[in-house]
């Protein structure tokens, strides 16, 4: 009987079944091929009982220690070799045994991973010689060589695995952010002329919403909010990815990473120095992201000292005690109306392909103005903000104030500073404003000065919206005309009117009409909107959009005009002006920031009061006609119509 180890299974000794056509005993397996299991997984037929062993001297358990070892012969005939024996593995029947995903699979493929790993790499390179400027993302800014990269990878070098993965993650996210802080650098450089403000511009998201919200519908604005964070969600995760990747890539080559980055470091230092470029104007050698980083840093340092300084700003008034008997005396008697025109800057009057349309009409409106007995003055002034951000103009204008930001106009509105509209009231004049684009309370005006406010709510306008803007120009004005500027008896009058049919997206304009009945309560408009050029139509191409600028320049031009000739009577003194240029689709890069405005009056001595000012006669300032900061007209104004200087 032989003795059979307690890890050893009696299948595992049995002699597998033989070749009937064979006569040969096959060899036992050797322990390499063949190693006790405690379960098989398919077992194989039950061999016929072996006859039994002859007696030997040797203990049982010494025979099968023997026999386990035995090894094949090194060859063996096709036909008696033996079955191939398949390693049993002990399987715990509840287990499932998991396999990798096809997903899993394909990622670990070595050339998947291999074009990850440059994915990853090129990522990490592109955002830190992203730039932030629109014209600027060309091939030849990525051609280049960051600083910041030898120091990355040497930092990541040196970590171990943890810290690695921590510093690593941190780099990530900071690169994402500074990406998405430099894409938003590029529209506000588009629309606005400068850069995003991280401390100050975030009130501005709101009215961005607003605008999309009234240009293209509620579903337009969810649409572009859900964009704009997922969009950023991906960027910072996908940076985290890519730089974590890399530093995994890192860790596995110390010691040629360690090389590269000390390479990259002594090219970028032999490159700075000897001024390499390989595209005009752009050096290899570059240190953009810690440069753009240190610049945002100091920005917003800067801008919470200059939010600290504008509080003691405010208080400086050289008007705040003046009475009111000395305060614009010199128009006592007159209706005073200020009107901005929007996006109305120097562009549409000396750019070439504006001069033409916008100078016909400014030259038939002197011809029919001084044909009813007005006169006009015009000058430059400089806009605190550039196509859009119209508040920031009109609160500069009338406070004197110089407001570029959210934070000044928010700390503006919050103090009791003297405002033109606020002198007139102290002066007894009734103020009031007529805010067509308002759909919702201004609490604002209270800070102003103003007695009331008619806004988009209670002008009773019964017709289409013309995208962004509620209302065409031409129904504003003609319902101020009933409801206030004709009403008789009235006292006189100071009136704030912000002209919004040549907004931004310019489509569709309005269309004039010469007999200011026709308007009625506005319904007149549903046709023409309907006909109208589009904003999908118009937004495809920069040429279409200039084009389509400078007809809605021209309408309200025309409109405001018109309705001086009709209605204006001896009283009046009109002040328009343009709130800011529109934004860099319309002017391209590097356009200034002035706008026209223009003083209009029948009664001579008014516009006698200005002479020294320096104006150009009639409706279009001239290429050497002075230009002003817009802050400087309130107190220029005030002198020129108060009791004296000040």
């Amino acid at each position: 009987m032989v003795c059979v180890p307690h890890d050893v299974q009696p299948t595992d000794l049995a002699d597998p079944q033989q070749n009937p056509d064979s006569d040969k005993t096959p060899a036992p397996a050797s322990p390499e091929n063949s190693e006790p299991a405690a379960e098989v997984a398919t077992p194989a037929p039950a061999p016929e009982q072996a006859p039994a062993p002859e007696p030997a001297s040797e203990p049982a358990s010494d025979t099968v220690e023997a026999a386990l070892s035995e090894t094949a012969p090194p060859e063996t005939a096709p036909s008696e070799s033996a079955p191939e024996v398949v390693e049993a593995v002990a399987v715990d029947p509840g287990d499932k045994i998991k396999t990798p995903g096809r997903v899993r699979r394909f990622l670990s493929s070595p050339w998947i991973s291999h074009g990850l790993t440059v994915l990853a790499c090129a990522m990490v390179l592109g955002a830190l010689l992203y730039p932030n400027v629109l014209r600027r993302l060309t091939l030849g800014s990525f051609a280049r060589i960051p600083i910041e990269a030898a120091v990355l990878m040497l930092v990541l070098v040196v970590l171990p695995r943890r810290p690695r993965i921590a510093v690593g993650s941190v780099a990530g996210v900071l690169l994402g952010w500074l990406m998405i802080q430099k894409s938003l650098d590029m529209g506000w450089f588009k629309t606005l002329a400068r850069p995003f403000d991280v401390v100050l511009d975030w009130e501005l998201f709101d009215d961005t919403y607003s605008f999309i919200r009234d240009s293209y519908g509620q579903l337009g604005a969810y649409a572009a909010a859900a964009g704009v964070v997922l969009g950023g969600a991906a960027a910072i995760a996908a940076m985290v990815w890519a730089v974590l990747r890399v530093a995994d890539l890192l860790a596995r080559h110390q010691r040629r990473s360690a090389l590269a980055a000390t390479g990259i470091a002594s090219v970028w230092m032999l490159t700075l120095a000897l001024g390499v470029q390989l595209v005009p104007g752009v050096p290899i050698a570059a240190r953009t992201t810690a440069t753009y980083a240190w610049d945002r840093a100091w920005q917003a340092r800067a801008g919470l000292a200059n939010e600290a300084a504008f509080a003691d700003e405010v208080k400086v008034d050289a008007f705040r005690d003046t009475p009111p008997d000395q305060l614009l005396s010199a128009l006592k008697g007159k209706d005073v109306i200020f009107t901005f025109v929007e996006s109305y800057g120097r562009n549409a009057v000396e750019a070439p392909e504006f001069a033409e349309g916008t100078g016909a009409v400014l030259a038939e409106g002197d011809a029919k103005l001084k044909q009813a007995g007005f006169g006009a003055r015009s000058g430059w002034l400089t806009s605190p903000t550039f196509g859009g951000n119209s508040w920031l103009a009109h609160s500069t204008l009338l406070s004197g104030l110089w407001i570029n930001n959210q934070s000044r106009y928010r700390n503006l509105t919050a103090s009791d500073r003297l405002t033109v509209t606020s002198a007139f009231k102290k002066a007894n004049w009734d103020t009031l404003s007529v805010m067509p684009g308002a759909t919702r309370a201004w609490p604002e005006g209270k800070f102003y000065g103003y007695n009331r406010v008619w806004d988009s709510r209670n002008l009773g306008y019964q017709g289409p919206k013309f995208s962004w803007a509620q209302m065409p120009d031409q129904y504003t004005l003609k319902k101020f005309t009933e409801l206030e500027y004709a009403k008789p008896g009235r006292e006189k009058l100071f009136v704030e009117i912000p002209l919004i049919s040549s907004h931004t997206p310019w489509a569709p304009i309005p269309s004039f009409f010469p007999d200011w009945n026709q308007v009625g309560d506005g319904s007149i408009y549903s046709e023409v909107a309907a006909q109208g050029e589009q904003k999908a139509d118009i937004w495809t191409s920069s040429e279409k959009v200039r084009t389509e600028y400078g007809r809605s320049i021209q309408y309200t031009l025309t409109t405001l005009i018109d309705w001086v000739q009709k209605y204006g009577d001896d009283d009046l003194v009109l002040v328009y002006l343009g709130d800011h240029q529109p934004s860099s689709v319309v002017t391209g890069d590097n356009a200034s920031h002035d706008v026209p405005i223009t003083l209009i009056a029948k009664d001579p001595a008014i516009l006698d009061k200005i002479d020294s000012w320096g104006w150009a006669d009639g409706l279009k300032p001239q290429p050497t006609t002075p230009v002003w900061q817009m802050n400087t007209f309130r107190d220029r104004f005030l002198t020129a119509y108060g009791a004296g200087e000040h």
